[in-house]
């Protein structure tokens, strides 16, 4: 299966994964950074950690370490 860039992107198409898995029906989320949260109660409730997840990491400062974002975010 051939992958395309997405939008505005060019060069070598990355390895891209699904975010969201289960396990012993729990659900998780991982992020670029190798970090995974959870467990959720079902895979909305995990997306949710994430939109929350991605918006702390937003308000870093540019070149901020991700480390602060994963300290400031709270599983649920």
């Amino acid at each position: 299966m051939a992958m395309d860039n997405r939008n505005g992107e060019g060069g070598v198409v990355p390895f891209r994964t699904d975010r969201f898995f289960s396990v012993s029906e729990k659900w998780y989320f991982s992020t670029r950074e190798g970090f995974d949260s959870g467990p959720y109660a079902n895979k909305e409730r995990a997306a949710e950690g994430l939109r929350r997840f991605l918006k702390v990491a937003q308000l870093l400062p540019s070149g901020g370490q991700i480390g602060n974002a994963m300290r400031a975010h709270r599983v649920y």
